[in-house]
């Protein structure tokens, strides 16, 4: 388990966790084929039994991202490494496990989420918040999200059946933040839906958010 350290982690988690490793979805943008190609490592989808209990032995409540070099429901997972991923979450009640993927019609095959899940689609465009929407209203998991990193293009979106948005810009060779008008408007769309944003740090503008979902009970953090 890797434990996120200031600005350089993924802001919005506490520590990273991947017993699957490896993607086939081939964005062109992706982070972690980036890292896996310059250190020469597979990105062939992979299972790690042997990090299953890594989260049992941190005793600390810990917001525990699941899948930050995968993503645990494309079409390719079997059904049994998730299967062991999740009785590892049940027994830790004491962390918070969010998981995030580009394949949302996969989630409600897990229905019902363990209590202590966030379960989230990433959205780049419309096509794809359209499909996470959709696809979010069927799974029964405590807290939903969307990410919208990075945002490529204009969304409109009734965003009130979420629990929380993170909206962020690409990262990587070549990277372009989103014109400035696509995020205000799905900070209007959350505002609308009463839902907390969490503005990622690649992210240019201000002030930025650092809301969580309400369920933490954290106060909203401006940053200048």
């Amino acid at each position: 388990m890797n434990i996120q350290i200031g600005d350089k982690g993924i802001g919005w988690t506490d520590a990273t966790w991947n017993p699957i490793t490896g993607c086939l979805h081939n964005c062109p943008y992706c982070y972690a084929r980036t890292i896996a190609n310059r250190y020469r490592r597979s990105f062939k989808p992979e299972f790690h039994a042997h990090l299953l209990d890594d989260p049992i032995k941190r005793k600390k409540p810990t917001k525990i991202f699941c899948g930050s070099t995968a993503d645990n429901f494309g079409n390719w997972v079997p059904r049994g490494w998730m299967d062991r991923v999740l009785e590892i979450v049940r027994e830790c009640p004491q962390h918070t496990f969010q998981f995030l993927t580009k394949a949302p019609q996969n989630l409600a095959q897990y229905n019902p989420w363990p209590s202590n899940c966030w379960v989230g689609a990433s959205a780049t465009d419309q096509q794809m918040m359209d499909k996470a929407l959709d696809t979010l209203t069927q799974c029964d998991a405590p807290i939903k999200f969307v990410s919208a990193e990075p945002l490529l293009s204009l969304i409109d979106a009734d965003l009130s059946p979420l629990d929380w948005i993170i909206i962020g810009a690409q990262t990587g060779k070549n990277a372009h933040q989103p014109d400035q008008w696509w995020t205000l408007k799905l900070i209007h769309y959350a505002a609308k839906a009463r839902i907390p944003v969490f503005h990622k740090d690649n992210l240019i503008i201000k002030p930025k958010r650092r809301e969580f979902p309400r369920v933490q009970a954290q106060p909203a953090l401006f940053v200048l």
